[in-house]
């Protein structure tokens, strides 16, 4: 049978094609199978491209590009892979890369009229030993907020999964998700038959001109720190469409509607939140449900003489025509506002990839930033637009409002598996830091989520009182940045602890978050460069409190820190200037 094998580092992809016509492929990461042989193949409205494939020949070349991005774990990104095109008779090229961490495919699919996709067999099949942290994605629509399922392959529910997968094969993990998805297809989800997880497309079908190009399959492999710091979702998308990037701005937000909902429909009421932006030094305050047209002009001039900005929330189908980019987008511009929230996006068919491209494009063009809510997660979204800041696509902070008598809703390991899954997969708007949260994690934990976290935008969500009640708290988080030049995974695993190192500019912040008993653990600083440096330790205190000290550190030192039980720290760490 036809074999081919492409290869790079210490990864590589098999693509057989069988007697019968019918392809699949393997992946071996370090001579382990990860992805033992799985289907591949689309079936088309004018043709079945699972069976009865001839190959007709194959092409290779090196892809290296280098690319900035506004956002993310770290701004500046080099994508090296090596590229083969498989084409097959009737009318269908298989594009596999391998490198920079990962492999991924797509199809492309050439007819003499638009080309109809009825459904798509492409699957992985995951060793059945495997561990696997899954996302539960049952109510057939498009829903992201639910919380992992820790388990294995063969303990796996048959049931729809959402992106992205991450397995752990002996030493080898494996994040599984798609990246570049446009108006041109869907987004598909994972289904799982007690063997294999096969995507599965949420619309009838999807139609595009031909040639029609899918979406990247993507597996980010590796240990786990190359999974967590990996950016092979960028890499695979498509380069900026905002020529000049200038004017986006990442950032902290007050968000007043956590804490206080009703004060979203009160001008007086955010005007208090302006001035406690200003003070924390966050340049933004979200304007959530609620606001008025009529005082909000009022509001945005308030808030620009405090050098704060306003964004504007707004549900999807207020802003889902081009008259209304004109009439509405527009028109808050024109007021001053810069950016917006656009909220219960609720589906991932290719109708509503086809409003994201056009609501992209209409607030690129107006220059305003944008976050979306109650929908899809990024996939190399901010590389291809970047003035999308983050998207929610999580359960986060919105479900534990405080609630007297609530028992907590997330167990601690809830947030480790975020750093590891969904927050890989792209900027994740949870807003965290609440104090007031109904939370089974410690306030040290929960103020490391400022770092362990990441999103263009990140909301901070407690009322004015719970960080005016722990000045140590607040003194981070008027400094924390919200976009890195580099992110490192010092040390952990999903269910047990995560040590997160981001750096920003010569300063680098660690946070660190446990689930389970309380413990001491040690961080190795030998990341810092060479010189003397001042460590802030920001970590448990007595009575659900946060304790802050400094220390004089140097290079390749450890330090200890005790955490209580699901508990955690921050280290802002400094160099020394002369004095």
């Amino acid at each position: 049978m036809p074999k081919w094998t492409c290869a790079a580092d210490d990864l590589e992809a098999v693509i057989e094609l069988s007697p019968d016509g019918e392809l699949s492929w393997e992946v071996r990461h370090a001579g382990r199978v990860v992805v033992s042989p799985s289907r591949l193949g689309l079936k088309a409205a004018h043709a079945d491209l699972t069976r009865g494939l001839a190959f007709e020949g194959i092409t290779s070349r090196a892809v290296d590009e280098t690319y900035e991005t506004v956002t993310g774990k770290s701004r500046v990104h080099r994508y090296t892979a090596t590229e083969w095109t498989l084409s097959f008779s009737p009318g269908l090229e298989l594009q596999v890369r391998v490198g920079s961490g990962g492999v991924a495919y797509r199809y492309r699919v050439s007819w003499t009229g638009p080309v109809t996709i009825c459904d798509e067999i492409s699957e992985y099949v995951v060793p059945a030993a495997a561990r696997a942290i899954l996302l539960p994605y049952e109510n057939g629509r498009c829903d992201y907020e639910e919380i992992h399922h820790h388990t294995t392959v063969e303990r796996a529910e048959p049931i729809l999964y959402g992106y992205p997968s991450l397995f752990q094969i002996g030493e080898s993990w494996m994040l599984v998700t798609e990246s570049n998805l446009d108006s041109g297809y869907a987004g598909t989800r994972l289904a799982f038959d007690g063997t294999a997880f096969r995507l599965d497309l949420p619309d009838p079908y999807v139609t595009a001109a031909s040639p029609l190009v899918t979406p990247w399959r993507t597996a980010i492999v590796g240990d786990l720190a190359a999974i967590v710091a990996g950016d092979l979702v960028t890499g695979l998308a498509e380069p900026s469409k905002v020529p000049d990037a200038s004017w986006i701005k990442p950032g902290a937000a007050a968000w007043s509607w956590w804490s206080d909902g009703p004060s979203t429909r009160d001008l007086e009421a955010q005007k208090v939140w302006v001035d406690f932006a200003a003070g924390m030094g966050w340049p933004y305050v979200l304007a959530d449900a609620g606001w008025n047209k009529e005082w909000m002009p009022e509001l945005i001039a308030y808030a620009r003489e405090r050098g704060v900005g306003i964004w504007l929330w707004s549900h999807w189908q207020h802003v889902d025509t081009p008259l209304e980019h004109r009439e509405k987008l527009a028109l808050w511009k024109e007021w001053g506002a810069v950016g917006v929230k656009i909220d219960f996006t609720e589906s991932d068919g290719q109708d509503r990839m086809r409003w994201f491209d056009s609501i992209l494009e209409a607030t690129a063009r107006l220059e305003l930033m944008v976050v979306f809510h109650g929908g899809t997660i990024p996939r190399g979204t901010e590389r291809t637009w970047p003035h999308f800041m983050t998207a929610e696509a999580v359960k986060g902070a919105e479900w534990i409002k405080p609630k007297p008598g609530k028992e907590p809703l997330y167990p601690p390991a809830h947030y480790l598996s975020l750093a590891c899954t969904r927050n890989v997969q792209g900027p994740m708007d949870f807003t965290p830091v609440t104090f007031s949260a109904v939370r089974s994690i410690s306030a040290g934990f929960e103020l490391a989520l400022a770092v362990l976290f990441e999103s263009g935008v990140q909301h901070f969500a407690d009322s004015i009182e719970a960080y005016g009640a722990r000045p140590e708290a607040r003194r981070l988080l008027a400094r924390v940045p919200v976009a890195w030049d580099e992110t490192r995974l010092l040390s952990g695993d999903p269910a047990d602890h995560l040590v997160l190192a981001r750096r920003d500019g010569e300063v680098w912040y660690v946070a660190c978050g446990t689930a389970g008993e309380p413990r001491v653990i040690t961080v190795a600083l030998d990341f810092l460069a060479d010189g003397e440096w001042t460590a802030e330790i920001y970590q448990d205190a007595p009575g659900d409190g946060v304790a802050a000290e400094e220390a004089e550190v140097a290079p390749g030192a450890k330090l200890d820190i005790p955490v209580a039980a699901n508990g955690g720290f921050t280290l802002r760490l400094a160099p020394r200037r002369p004095s």
